[in-house]
């Protein structure tokens, strides 16, 4: 059993990332991966559409409050959880067939996140300036992902499983990728980091 969660609970980041997977891999279920991902894709891009409204009702709603409602931060969670679950299955992060409702303990790679908390309302108001860096940097990570799930479907196809290392790192740019867009949605004030990798 791996985790991307600390062994410190005062380190804990709001956004976590958590790795239950075997590295075994379906040879036919991997040379169709991309084909077979079409529908999740075409939810994630219908979902997103709702998504984007909910996240901008809930920049208003931050900034008048000081922290997110319950239930947009909820909508949130569980969109950005399924993205998380679709991204693991295409870049070959895991191997079984995801379903469509984003729920959480029903991927092997999954995705916790704490309730609505406090949130400084001038961070909040510049959160899309303020999230630029970090948005460049998961720009880069996630196309170094991509390109190494090229590799690793080679190597899938002909041993049945992908390098521990490679989805490893993989991991850890999905991790900081969805601490990115958890912090532009304002599910959390906390900026993306890479204190804490996957650990075996």
């Amino acid at each position: 059993m791996e985790s991307a969660a600390p062994t410190s609970e005062t380190a804990q980041h709001p956004i976590r990332l958590v790795v239950n997977d075997d590295l075994q891999r379906n040879r036919l279920t991997v040379f169709f991966r991309l084909i077979l991902a079409i529908p999740l894709l075409l939810w994630a891009i219908l979902w997103g559409v709702i998504a984007v409204l909910a996240w901008i009702v809930n920049w208003f709603a931050t900034l008048f409050m000081g922290r997110s409602p319950d239930g947009l931060h909820n909508f949130l969670a569980t969109f950005l959880r399924y993205t998380v679950h679709v991204r693991a299955y295409t870049l070959l992060i895991a191997d079984p067939y995801p379903g469509f409702t984003g729920t959480q303990g029903t991927y092997p790679i999954d995705l916790e996140v704490d309730p609505p908390e406090q949130q400084n309302r001038l961070t909040v108001f510049f959160r899309s300036i303020l999230a630029i860096p970090a948005l460049l940097l998961a720009n880069i990570l996630s196309n170094l992902s991509q390109l190494l799930a090229v590799f690793s479907w080679f190597v899938a196809l002909v041993t049945g499983r992908v390098p521990e290392g490679l989805r490893n790192f993989a991991a850890l740019a999905l991790r900081f990728e969805t601490q990115t867009y958890a912090y532009v949605m304002l599910l959390t004030g906390h900026y993306p980091s890479f204190n804490v990798g996957v650990q075996d």
